[in-house]
């Protein structure tokens, strides 16, 4: 006799297939983001500040 739950489920594998798309995709730009921000921190930190606008008095 055949085990039912070792029979492939098409459903199922919709549905993983989708899931894993969509995390891949979220992965995909939580990474790009942190690259993003990695970069602004080190650019933010080689940088030197800007100096002030100095206001005239009256």
């Amino acid at each position: 006799m055949k085990n039912p739950w070792l029979k492939k489920n098409p459903f199922l594998s919709m549905w993983l297939s989708g899931a894993n798309a969509v995390i891949g995709a979220t992965r995909g730009r939580a990474s790009a983001q942190a690259k993003r921000q990695a970069n602004a921190i080190w650019t933010a930190a080689l940088t030197p500040p800007k100096p002030k606008k100095r206001r005239g008095r009256r």
